[in-house]
């Protein structure tokens, strides 16, 4: 991240500075220390996502996997991302939230993951801070029964993802439920081995070649944030390819 004279950053936050290239991350021996994460037994797994999308960049290779494997998916869409755009002239608010709920659900069909329960909370975008005790309170019965419970990691620099990640957790221990986070902004915040990061506790999901494909092709399924709106600045797309880029490897992180 850049830097002023004084030793402020002229950007408003980790995220809408610029980000490390994937590349980076491409070289890094550290992947090797990970351990690598078991599928937990077959049973319900609660994938908690802030925005619809989350759960198919940080997850979608494992979610792949888990429905390959016969487990039972839940996956609970915290808010419907109707924020994503908030000066977009092309699309509403209420009309990007339908937007969104479709594209989760073609990425979901692309996963072969189609007979996956899709809750949506509707808590409003980039407010779920002020309703992170509705939002545990409305994930204690998802969670329970459940063989693991994933969520936005809590230090993921997004105030929606730490919010609904720390709701999740509170909720999986109440349910007794096993947790795991996983990241989505820290590629790009974030550098190779980065202190900031809770290294000691992360494990690596491999993908396979198939599953890698079928991310690739889910990811693909969510048109309104990885291609612009329309021709305007405030319809520029939210993911660009270099940003995509972290979340097409062969790998996806959790940290237990």
């Amino acid at each position: 991240m850049s830097t002023r004279t004084d030793g402020t950053s002229p950007y408003a936050d980790a995220i809408q500075a610029p980000g490390t290239d994937e590349s980076l991350w491409e070289r890094w021996q550290g992947w090797e220390d990970l351990a690598e994460f078991a599928l937990p037994p077959r049973g319900r797994v609660v994938v908690v996502a802030a925005h619809p999308d989350d759960e198919v960049l940080g997850l979608g290779g494992t979610l792949a996997r888990l429905a390959a494997s016969g487990h039972d998916l839940t996956v609970v869409s915290v808010t419907d991302g109707e924020g994503s755009h908030p000066r977009s002239k092309v699309l509403r608010p209420h009309e990007l939230a339908t937007i969104r709920a479709e594209e989760t659900r073609a990425a979901l069909d692309r996963l072969g993951a189609g007979a996956a329960e899709i809750v949506r909370l509707r808590v409003p975008d980039a407010a779920v801070d002020r309703h992170e005790e509705e939002v545990r309170r409305a994930l204690v019965p998802l969670c329970s029964g459940a063989v693991l419970v994933a969520a936005p990691w809590t230090g993921d620099v997004h105030s929606d993802h730490e919010a609904a990640g720390r709701a999740a957790r509170a909720a999986a221990v109440e349910a007794d439920a096993p947790f795991a986070e996983y990241p989505v902004w820290l590629w790009h915040w974030a550098r190779p081995g980065d202190p900031r990061v809770p290294w000691d506790r992360a494990a690596r999901l491999t993908l396979s070649p198939h599953d890698q494909a079928r991310k690739r092709h889910a990811v693909d399924a969510f048109a309104s944030q990885i291609r612009p709106l329309g021709p305007a600045a405030e319809d520029a797309a939210i993911l660009p390819p270099e940003e995509l880029a972290h979340h097409l490897r062969p790998r996806e992180v959790v940290f237990l």
